[in-house]
């Protein structure tokens, strides 16, 4: 069964965090006379905040699936969430998060950003460099604000960059988090060995920036991380070998001679030259073969990275964010640390990449550890029509009232009208997609209206029908209905809007500006329809063949390819080197399978408008 969202309550605006008051830092100098001096953050409307270029849209977030892993307690689960994370972010509570950790796309062209082929992902960058550097960092600062509001005084925030941009991001941050509240400039010298390739006409790059802020400096968590000492410290310091052949160097104290042993000893502190945590294993080839951890694409960051970075800055239980999931690398390090997360990608693809991976995390870890914990799967914009349809009557009208800017009514009260839109009474009817409004529904809305105190006062006049389809009759009823206004004082006026279409998703698109384009916000989106072959060639391999699989939304094309070789029959688990491919999805696959006779196998498939489909079936392997 597909677990579906409750809507949730809707949000008010939440309370404006102040910029830091750091006049000392942004005076203008008297002394070289009239000269600017641009102390508030770029994007910045002193009225507005940063809604003046990106405004507010509220609306629900459907759960498509929970991933149970095991532990048995109830709880709260980890969230990996599909959507916009400046609008997902917006309705996330003030002080809720100990620990923000983003590796945002670098300004260094599409080419090097664009991983996934999603239409939100290239929609996106097409906003972010349309401006240049100043709208690559008011896209940023926006989402950097946000990002302040949710973290408790305690936490921190580590910004992942590059040369490009890294001088500039800085003095942004220092206007949004206060110049103080600079906790260090990381260097992440990942290297390369002998020097790497030739560059040309300039050095290798081999280091990026990790610029790292306190929400209060002084009040922010810091565990003390130390690294291993070097060889040539061990030989010249710890020259000492005991009885036990334990390395030891020693001391003066108070006097005394006293020993200090290299296996009791934590190492170096902790510098802000990280130079011992490598690259993953690069396209060319060169660095160390640590691949084990890739998933297919080239900016994914270490878990080593991320390792050093959790549990320097957080607990166990506190928890972990990362609003640039990419293939999930943050969420995956704070689940096998005891660290709660919310991890969120405007790419669907990374999404369901990374669940794979931390369900894959879970399957191979010792019996003796400690289960973590669920974690739900969440849309937010673009949302899953036939999952929809399987939602219990009430669920569903809540959710599509809240998707239209409605407010529900309690279903108790719930007599023939279903919510408020304003002032305005809103019906909604089944979810069966093939549903459609009938006249008889029509004339039952109507006389639901004319029962209001606002209609016997003569104030109400309007309604609003939203349904995934209406039969004829339900139109020419309205049209009856409106014709009585020059006749008969009784008239009622009825909008009939399909879900999901333009007119449906007007006050969304409506808030489109020169900076920010809602057009794909608040749509609907059908599965592949996802047909497969195979074939067996003998020894237990079989070739697979999804080929024929088409996509229903329009202006779509496929973009990933997955495929469980295992399938329980309930819970799709892709198999290990199955999940993604960049650039070329793998409709048709080779797989060897362990042992004879017949075999349940599945193939998810999704399109770049956010569609998934899944196809399951009997093998017999000879």
């Amino acid at each position: 069964m597909v677990e579906q969202s409750l809507p949730d309550a809707p949000h008010d605006d939440p309370v404006a965090e102040p910029l830091p008051q750091q006049e000392e830092y942004w005076r203008a100098p008297a002394r070289f006379g009239s000269v600017p001096v641009d102390a508030e953050p770029k994007g910045w409307d002193r009225h507005q905040r940063f809604f003046k270029h990106y405004p507010r849209v509220d609306l629900p977030i459907q759960i498509v699936e929970r991933v149970p892993l095991g532990w048995e307690e109830p709880h709260e689960p980890n969230r990996l969430i599909w959507g916009d994370c400046l609008h997902v972010m917006r309705q996330l509570p003030s002080s809720s998060i100990d620990l923000v950790y983003i590796d945002p796309p670098f300004f260094s062209g599409r080419q090097y950003n664009v991983l996934w082929g999603d239409n939100n992902e290239l929609r996106s960058f097409e906003d972010i460099w349309e401006g240049g550097l100043d709208g690559y960092l008011v896209w940023l600062n926006a989402r950097l604000y946000e990002m302040k509001r949710l973290l408790k005084p305690t936490g921190s925030i580590y910004v992942h960059c590059d040369w490009h941009a890294s001088h500039y991001i800085k003095v942004e941050m220092d206007k949004i988090f206060g110049y103080d509240n600079l906790v260090s400039e990381i260097v992440w010298a990942y290297g390369t060995p002998s020097g790497g390739r030739a560059a040309g006409s300039k050095p290798v790059k081999s280091h990026d920036t990790v610029l790292w802020y306190a929400k209060k400096y002084g009040s922010h968590t810091y565990n003390r991380q130390y690294t291993p000492y070097s060889a040539k410290y061990v030989h010249d310091w710890f020259r000492h070998v005991d009885e036990e052949g334990r390395h030891y160097r020693t001391r003066s104290r108070q006097g005394r001679i006293v020993r200090q042993y290299l296996d009791e000893s934590p190492g170096v502190p902790l510098s802000d030259t990280w130079s011992d945590v490598m690259q993953l294993y690069g396209s060319a080839g060169w660095f160390p073969n640590n691949d084990d951890e890739r998933i297919g694409y080239p900016t994914q960051k270490p878990e080593a990275l991320l390792e050093r970075i959790i549990r320097a800055s957080s607990s166990t239980g506190d928890t972990v964010a990362d609003f640039f999931n990419g293939g999930g690398t943050t969420a995956a390090v704070a689940q096998r640390l005891g660290r709660r997360f919310i991890s969120c990608d405007q790419s669907r693809v990374a999404i369901a990449v990374t669940a794979e991976r931390l369900k894959q995390a879970v399957v191979t870890r010792a019996l003796d550890e400690q289960s973590p914990p669920d974690f739900t799967v969440e849309q937010w914009g673009i949302y899953e029509a036939d999952r929809l349809s399987q939602m219990p009557l009430a669920d569903f009208g809540n959710f599509v009232l809240r998707a239209y800017g409605a407010v529900p009514v309690p279903v108790a009260e719930r007599d023939g009208i279903h919510g408020w839109h304003g002032r305005l009474p809103v019906w909604v009817g089944e979810a069966a997609l093939d549903s459609q409004a009938t006249a008889q529904d029509v004339q039952d809305f109507a006389n639901a209206i004319r029962h209001t105190i606002e209609y016997r006062n003569a104030n109400l006049r309007d309604g609003v029908m939203l349904a995934w389809g209406f039969a004829p009759g339900a139109a020419a009823a309205a049209v009856q209905l409106r014709e009585l206004e020059a006749i008969d004082v009784n008239f009622v006026r009825l909008r009939q809007l399909r879900i999901g279409d333009a007119d449906f998703r007007e006050h969304v698109v409506g808030r489109s500006t020169d900076k920010a384009d809602y057009s794909e916000f608040l749509t609907f989106v059908q599965p592949p329809v996802v047909s497969v072959g195979y074939r067996a060639l003998g020894g237990r391999s079989v070739t697979f063949d999804a080929g024929d699989s088409a996509v229903v939304n329009p202006n779509a094309k496929i973009v990933n390819v997955q495929w469980d070789f295992n399938h329980d029959g309930t819970r799709f688990a892709a198999t290990p080197g199955y999940s993604f491919q960049k650039g070329s999805p793998q409709l048709q696959v080779t797989h060897q399978f362990a042992r004879t006779g017949k075999v349940s196998i599945a193939c998810r498939v999704q399109d770049s408008r956010g569609g998934e489909g899944v196809w399951t079936g009997e093998v017999e392997v000879r």
